[in-house]
């Protein structure tokens, strides 16, 4: 199962959750950052960088890492990835999730603590819809 968010411009709700998300090669349809940058489109977070910060006693709600889609799946299984499907949608690993300032606001440990676990992003190889009893298929 997966958990999915909009980036909003709403200040306070700058991360709406959804039940589903549409994306093509640009992104996700109706986020902030759909057709912003083409490396950096629809942003895959793991349970597991949660549980990191759970540990260290930081208390974070999913979306607050400004992901688009939460999965249970190791970073590194996507990473690694030969193939990565969702809801029949193919997708190309643009980049590894590099860290941004606003993590430190949220806890000052945050950027250190998940250097290397914050996310991926992804690249839609055609248009489709994702919904949250959905599963991603990697080979």
């Amino acid at each position: 199962m997966l958990n999915l968010f909009l980036s909003t411009t709403d200040k306070n709700n700058p991360r709406k959750k959804v039940e589903s998300i549409e994306v093509n090669i640009f992104g996700v349809i109706n986020d902030k950052f759909y057709k912003k940058d083409l490396n950096r489109l629809i942003l895959v977070t793991s349970t597991k960088s949660y549980d990191m910060a759970y540990k260290e006693n930081i208390d974070l709600d999913y979306g607050d890492l400004g992901e688009n889609i939460i999965t249970d799946l190791s970073l590194d299984d996507i990473r690694n990835a030969n193939d990565i499907e969702i809801s029949g949608i193919k997708f190309k690993l643009t980049q590894n999730c590099t860290l941004c300032k606003g993590l430190a606001e949220i806890d000052k440990r945050l950027p250190k603590l998940l250097k290397d676990n914050r996310g991926v992003f992804l690249q839609a190889l055609s248009n489709g819809k994702i919904c949250i009893n959905d599963e991603i298929i990697i080979t």
